[in-house]
């Protein structure tokens, strides 16, 4: 019986991941995590979802405490070790459209179209087949393997103040699935110690 109930929970997880048209990745900005680190006092937070079908990447940024005034933000890709090292602009340059520039904290959301050339670093494109839909596949395998990241350029450290690599951010729906499937299994399991 227990080994029935964790191939249904395996085969539910799998199911619900393979039917996911979007993936969520979270960063931790600080100038610990830049290359090379700085004492910036700066924080913030990156939260970025890619959405394979749309060909959409939403990009949500809170940062606050920095020592310069901003000068850029955007996606780097791909390192060659995960969570550590530098890459090149993968997204647009020099900075995200509407990014706030000249100041020390504030928030940012937008929608990138990846299809379209804009929402991208020209070289970027260029290096990944000519095409948006290359530069696309090679900035998703370098998010699902944590060798991209986001960070925020200021007049303090013109080559990054604060830096975070995005990682995966457990779906809510994922996090239910597996809950019920944990509640299914204690409930096998004193079932099976009463009898």
């Amino acid at each position: 019986m227990k080994r029935s109930l964790l191939f249904f929970i395996a085969v539910s997880l799998s199911a619900a991941a393979a039917q996911a048209t979007t993936i969520t990745y979270g960063a931790i900005l600080n100038g610990s995590n830049e290359a090379p680190s700085n004492a910036s006092p700066g924080t913030g937070f990156a939260r970025v979802t890619y959405d394979d079908v749309l060909h959409t990447l939403e990009v949500q940024v809170s940062f606050s405490g920095l020592i310069g005034t901003t000068t850029a933000s955007h996606i780097h890709c791909c390192t060659a070790v995960a969570e550590t090292g530098t890459a090149g602009v993968a997204t647009t340059t020099p900075t995200f459209a509407g990014f706030p520039l000249g100041v020390t904290s504030g928030l940012y959301m937008n929608t990138l179209d990846l299809t379209l050339s804009s929402s991208w670093n020209p070289s970027f494109i260029t290096a990944h087949g000519g095409t948006t839909a290359g530069a696309e596949a090679f900035l998703a395998a370098g998010l699902a393997a944590d060798e991209a990241y986001l960070n925020i350029h200021s007049t303090f450290r013109p080559g990054g103040e604060i830096r975070g690599f995005l990682t995966p951010v457990p779906e809510p729906a994922t996090l239910s699935l597996f809950g019920i499937g944990l509640t299914g299994f204690i409930a096998a399991r004193r079932r099976h110690r009463r009898a």
